[in-house]
């Protein structure tokens, strides 16, 4: 009776992954055919000749390339700014203790109920003022104020586990705090640390309506501007738009396995702790 149970358990599991992985896996079958296969009756549709060649176009005429370094460092300095700025905010607002930190503290986290849409006009209207449209910091610095408040969140909670007698006893030794900070508390913090890394890099890199509102200059666009390149006279190139698609999910699909196991723990550990 249990060996029937969990035989059936397996086959529920590996049902739900099959329909979690079905679009993915569309997106790959329907970007090597043409665009006349498309209108086929055929859900999936290999074709006897693969259509490498919608990739080259994807590379080409997407100039896939260049939106993927624009995409790079926007999402690296986007990254790196919201983990130093979480890491030091949390330890801030649980081990300091001074004037209106639980007001702070309050204010900060109603930054995870607003979404990044719906500060997009006035931070248009206050970006232009600045001269920052058509910059790198247009994107930068809202993705990362929409990304901090959620990661001090998640530090607070494993912040408050660490004791403090390890604080003490690397200060009676001589260590600063920024050196406490980064080279002692960090590392404990590793899978909260590594899920704020991945969740601020999806975010970052499947961004389209504030960098179509900011960008105008073709080389500061970044990689989900490669599908509207195949706009216009490219329009039924639809092998090449799934193509597109296809390069563009690979590196989160990469970075979300490589992590996947340092993310449940950040989630569950953080849930808990927090």
């Amino acid at each position: 009776m249990r060996t029937r149970k969990k035989t059936g358990i397996w086959i529920f599991f590996l049902i739900v992954a099959l329909g979690q992985l079905f679009p993915l896996i569309w997106l790959i079958d329907f970007s090597f055919n043409t665009s006349a296969d498309f209108y086929s009756d055929s859900i999936l549709k290999w074709p006897s000749s693969p259509q490498w060649q919608n990739y080259l176009n994807a590379w080409v005429d997407g100039k896939f390339l260049k939106y993927l370094i624009n995409s790079l460092i926007v999402s690296s300095v986007t990254i790196l700014l919201t983990v130093v700025l979480s890491l030091t905010l949390s330890y801030a607002f649980i081990r300091m203790q001074w004037k209106m930190r639980a007001l702070l503290y309050s204010i900060l986290l109603l930054g995870i109920m607003i979404p990044i849409h719906a500060t997009l006009l006035p931070n248009f209207a206050i970006f232009k003022e600045l001269g920052l449209t058509d910059s790198y910091l247009g994107l930068i610095l809202p993705y990362t104020a929409v990304s901090v408040p959620l990661g001090t969140f998640m530090l607070s909670g494993f912040m408050r586990s660490i004791p403090k007698e390890m604080e003490e006893s690397a200060l009676m030794d001589g260590s600063n705090i920024y050196r406490m900070l980064f080279q002692i508390i960090a590392p404990l913090l590793k899978p909260a640390l590594v899920t704020i890394i991945v969740t601020t890099f999806l975010n970052c890199w499947n961004e389209f309506i504030m960098a179509s509102t900011f960008l105008s200059k073709d080389s500061l666009k970044t990689l989900p501007f490669s599908v509207m390149n195949f706009a216009g006279q490219y329009s039924s190139d639809y092998g090449s738009q799934f193509a597109v698609m296809v390069l563009t999910s690979i590196p989160a699909i990469i970075i979300y396995a490589v992590f996947n196991e340092q993310i449940t723990k950040g989630v569950t550990a953080g849930a808990v702790k927090g």
